[in-house]
Order: structure tokens, then C-alpha cells, then sequence
């Protein structure tokens, strides 16, 4: 299969998300960015950016996206639309979550930014980690474990 059929099939299930896909792939296709409910495919979580930069150790947009390929091994919008940003950790629907540190959970009622998959279009809306597979999602267990990587960060002072 080649890289593009293999996009193709993740927009399609994100796309899937939305009461009416086509409209979503449209809007990837004059906006780069599709506004998609969450609960349906998805739920996501809101990490303000300071708290994952710290522990992650770095602000820098390539090093914090290598960082959540290999901690989380899933999706990660970033929108920095304000302030300093949020980062949108992807996870199935339902998944537990016990409200670790300051990661908000979002689901139904709520709709997210999601980038186009492949080319960074929108400069304020994108992939911090793009996923590389239809259905892939984070597993909560591996964000609470990078979380608490900078809740002892910040209790220890280093």
C-alpha cells in the first residue's frame, strides 16, 4: 500500500467522525483543518503546554514530536491558537482516565480542530504526532506515565 492510499484510509476514519464526512473532507480541503465531534470515533485530552513541555524537557516542535511518537504512540494535535497552546492527546471513547494532573478530558458535545492528515497546512492547528495507521489512538496509561514523569519534575524542582 502506498503512503497515500495509507493517508487516505486514516482521513476516511477520521472523516468518519462527522454526521456528514464529506463535508469534513472539505473543509481539510479549503481550511486544512476539520471541525469533528468528539465521543463518536474519539475523545480527547487537553494538556496545556508548558506542563507537557516540561515533561518532555523541550519546547522545540521536533523534539516534542519525536517525544509523543515514543511515549504515547498516537495521535497529538497542537492548537496555538492561545497563549502558549494545548495539546490534544487522542484516546478511544470511554477510555479511563482518572483526571491525572492537569489534562482535561473532552468528549461528547465537544468538537476539535483536527488537522488534514499528511503536509502541515494551518500554522496555529497541527500534528504534533500524526497517526499512522486508521484507528490508531494513545493509550491513556502511557500519557499518565509521561505526565507523572513532570509531576515528579516539578515536585522535585529539577
Amino acid at each position: 500500500m502506498t503512503m497515500f492510499n495509507e493517508r487516505q484510509l486514516i482521513a476516511e476514519w477520521f472523516a468518519g467522525a462527522h454526521p456528514a464526512p464529506r463535508r469534513a473532507e472539505a473543509e481539510w480541503a479549503h481550511h486544512g483543518v476539520a471541525l469533528l465531534p468528539l465521543g463518536v470515533r474519539f475523545d480527547a485530552l487537553r494538556i496545556p503546554a508548558p506542563y507537557l513541555h516540561a515533561a518532555i524537557g523541550s519546547d522545540h516542535r521536533e523534539t516534542v514530536g519525536i517525544s509523543l511518537d515514543d511515549w504515547l504512540r498516537g495521535p497529538v494535535v497542537r492548537d496555538v491558537r492561545t497563549g502558549s497552546g494545548s495539546y490534544y492527546v487522542l484516546i478511544a471513547p470511554g477510555a479511563p482516565w482518572k483526571g491525572q494532573g492537569t489534562a482535561a478530558r473532552l468528549g461528547p458535545g465537544v468538537h476539535l480542530a483536527v488537522p488534514r492528515i499528511g503536509e502541515q497546512v494551518s500554522p496555529v492547528t497541527f500534528w504534533a504526532s500524526q497517526p499512522e495507521r486508521p484507528g490508531q489512538l494513545c493509550a491513556p496509561a502511557h500519557l499518565a506515565a509521561l505526565l507523572a514523569t513532570a509531576e515528579s519534575l516539578r515536585v522535585t524542582g529539577s
